[in-house]
């Protein structure tokens, strides 16, 4: 065969990448061997690259082929021209037998190239990572190999890979992971929790590309479609609820009461998708608690059970909270949770308590301040005297004014309620009507128990 002026040039740029190579003593001395082997190494290159110019696939498998053997840790052009040829004849094989021939050799090229990997990239400018290799594998097994698929054989390759790239991974091993991942829960109900940890997995590999990518670029496009693509395949597999959640994870908190790690996943797992909610979230909250009492699990359960409406297991988790504290500041916060819970049941003694004991162990913190006016406003009937009743309101201003002057970041809350209460401070003409006027001071009983002054 007549070799073209392209194949000429390449003969001689090959021929230099021999004696460059050569001085760097890899693998036996040479990349390409020495006499008339090397100089059949080259040939083959040249011939191969010359049809491939022409996309004549078919022929340039031949000399590909010898050079791919002679020389496999010679060029990284092998292994990629390779992968290109044989992908090409899979595609326009005729027999199932020639198809599965060449998948062979195509699983058999990438394996080689992970194996000189190392030398590999010395040669190149954009070395690749085993892990991209291992993907690159995988993919082309889905793409060719023919029906039924070993899917098993296929997932484990990708999650391997994706291990190994992480952030790194390329769309579409997490496509792929994607597709794989929910063909083995369609096999097999009890994938369940794999196939969530892999959406999340694949998820958050392309959220965070996404986020290194400039708008309105082709990459970015690119992820984004590609986050699409695994919510379409996570909302595909029907676990997409809290309530089916729920179902997965609930019945199995109990039979992991001891296992921490499992008790966090799960946490990590329900946060993640917002399914906070969840009877699975609190118990798994409460066995992580248990096994590894601190401050934060405490002051979650506490949290938890405010929002499930469960006033007293709250009030206990808040407690241990307090207990757990590694400062007033911490305390302070659960004091005042506990305050606020404990007001949303109206039992305002117990509520005003926490309120001023969270005052004491941070004076500054104007939130207690304003809760408590929010109580008092709430419940400011004392006594059977209306216009008495309404100089609640002034105890409720004082409580605001004093939370604005110690506090900055509640202004905006206590100017806003001032102006709400301030309507309900009684008159001057009602308060004479009592004998009183500005600067008397009134003794505000009952559970409220405050000296105020009018004005």
């Amino acid at each position: 065969m007549k070799i073209n002026t392209f194949g000429l040039l390449l003969v001689a740029l090959l021929l230099n990448s021999v004696s460059v190579n050569a001085q760097k003593g890899i693998e036996d001395g040479s990349r390409f061997g020495h006499g008339e082997d090397s100089i059949r190494s080259v040939r083959n290159m040249a011939r191969y690259h010359a049809l491939l110019k022409e996309n004549d696939f078919k022929k340039a498998y031949a000399p590909w082929k010898m050079a791919f053997t002679e020389t496999p840790w010679a060029q990284t052009c092998l292994y990629t021209d390779g992968t290109r040829i044989l992908r090409a004849l899979i595609t326009g094989s005729k027999s199932e037998t020639e198809e599965k021939g060449f998948l062979k050799e195509l699983m058999a090229v990438h394996d080689q190239r992970i194996h000189y990997l190392d030398s590999l990239n010395t040669l190149t400018d954009a070395p690749v990572s085993p892990g991209f290799i291992l993907g690159m594998k995988a993919h082309d097994y889905l793409m060719f190999a023919p029906l039924p698929l070993d899917t098993g054989k296929a997932y484990r390759m990708v999650q391997k890979a994706i291990g190994m790239e992480k952030e790194k991974s390329t769309y579409y091993m997490l496509q792929d992971l994607m597709d794989l991942s929910l063909q083995q829960l369609k096999n097999d109900p009890d994938h369940i929790e794999q196939f969530i940890q892999d959406y999340l997995t694949a998820s958050h590999h392309a959220n965070m590309r996404i986020k290194t990518l400039a708008p309105d670029t082709k990459k970015r496009l690119l992820w984004e479609t590609t986050k699409n693509y695994i919510d379409a395949r996570f909302m595909e597999s029907g676990q997409t609820t809290c309530k089916a959640l729920q179902a997965v994870y609930g019945p199995k908190i109990e039979r992991h009461q001891t296992d921490l790690a499992y008790l966090n996943q799960v946490l990590t797992t329900l946060e993640q998708l917002k399914c906070t909610g969840e009877e699975a979230y609190i118990a798994a909250s409460e066995a992580v608690c248990r096994l590894t009492p601190t401050y934060g699990k405490a002051a979650r359960c506490g949290y938890l059970y405010y929002k499930k409406g469960e006033t007293e297991k709250s009030i206990a988790y808040f407690d241990k909270a307090i207990e757990l504290a590694g400062s007033t500041t911490e305390q302070s916060t659960s004091c005042y949770w506990a305050a606020r819970v404990l007001f949303n049941q109206k039992q305002w003694i117990r509520a005003k308590q926490y309120a001023l004991k969270a005052i004491a162990l941070n004076p500054n913190n104007g939130k207690p301040y304003i809760l408590i006016a929010q109580m008092y406003a709430s419940n400011p009937n004392w006594c059977k005297e209306a216009t008495l009743n309404q100089c609640t309101y002034f105890a409720v201003i004082d409580k605001l004014q004093k939370a604005k002057s110690l506090d900055a970041s509640v202004t905006d809350e206590a100017n806003r309620l001032i102006n709400t209460y301030t309507a309900h401070i009684p008159s001057e003409h009602d308060l004479a009507y009592l004998g009183l006027k500005k600067g008397n001071s009134v003794i505000l009983g009952g559970w409220i128990d405050e000296t105020i002054i009018l004005r």
